[in-house]
């Protein structure tokens, strides 16, 4: 017997709080089936990265509504699909279904949906799981596969630089600008409006030389959320802040092989180095200095 369909609506900021419990549960069934048997059990999202994501989905329903869509079935909402777009560059910011309904027609309808928001786009950009079932769906909508590493373990704090942090400064939103102008570089668009919300949720790190420039947004209980430089030597010099700032038990994410500096400073920090998922682009090649934000690209 067929299942019945999914219908699919425009996500409503009344769907927040339900979708942000259905998008916590999602990726928590995904990790317990794909992350490696040496990392700790996973644990649904902390009440803190929870308020943050629906910040971040009340944010894009505001920029970006004609992106972010639900899917119901008999009144239950069983997956979501949040986008944006950003000067010619359309992202996924969320995409799930709820476990025990993936494969029984929720999930393509959903992404068509998102995808239509992003037509006419040059480029796009998304951050996939290890799960098989989104993968094939991102490959067979056109997407390349780029393979991310996560680098985690204890920082061998004795591996800091010395100096690190001399040309760090805090940053402010006068900096919007210079962000800005460091992303089009970087990825090809600003992330805009995007910008003061990070700037709510984590802290703002940036560095402005004669040789180069860049900035690091810092999640509160440490990791870099998102990190961008015009040089390889001003991201690393970034990292390096980042991680001297933080707790001894650190994670950096999204690192793709365009960015190999990132894996010698964590390296360096005597951090492990596991595969973890997937950049997915179309028109477009890996950004380099650069370590995207998991759901703002």
């Amino acid at each position: 017997m067929t299942a019945p369909s999914a219908a699919v609506r425009p996500m409503q900021v009344g769907d927040v709080a339900e979708a942000a419990d259905l998008s916590s549960e999602s990726f928590h069934a995904v990790d317990q089936r794909t992350l490696p048997r040496a990392w700790p059990d996973p644990e649904p999202r902390r009440p803190g990265r929870s308020e943050a994501w629906r910040t971040r989905t009340e944010h894009l329903l505001r920029t970006d509504p004609g992106g972010c869509w639900v899917a119901e079935e008999d009144g239950r909402m069983v997956g979501i699909a949040t986008s944006l777009v950003r000067e010619g560059t359309w992202i996924l910011s969320t995409y799930a279904v709820r476990p025990g309904r993936q494969g029984r027609g929720v999930g393509k309808p959903l992404l068509a949906a998102a995808l239509h928001h992003g037509r006419g786009s040059l480029r796009g950009m998304l951050s996939s799981s290890n799960d098989p079932r989104a993968v094939r769906v991102y490959r067979q909508a056109g997407f390349s596969l780029h393979p991310q590493m996560v680098l985690r373990g204890t920082l061998d704090r004795t591996a800091i630089p010395l100096g690190t942090g001399d040309k760090v400064r805090e940053g402010a939103p006068a900096d919007v600008d210079l962000l800005d102008s460091v992303d089009r570089g970087t990825r090809g668009c600003a992330h805009g409006p995007d910008h003061p919300l990070l700037m709510g949720l984590t802290r703002l790190l940036v560095s402005e030389t004669s040789t180069g420039s860049g900035y690091a947004y810092t999640h509160p209980d440490g990791g870099v959320a998102l990190l961008a430089a015009t040089n390889r030597r001003t991201a690393t010099r970034l990292l390096w802040a980042a991680l001297a700032d933080g707790p001894e038990q650190t994670e950096v994410a999204h690192v793709t092989s365009a960015n190999e500096w990132a894996l010698d400073v964590g390296l360096a920090g005597r951090l492990e180095v596991w595969t973890s998922g997937y950049l997915a682009l179309r028109g477009m090649r890996p950004p380099s200095a650069y370590l995207h934000h998991g759901s703002l690209l």
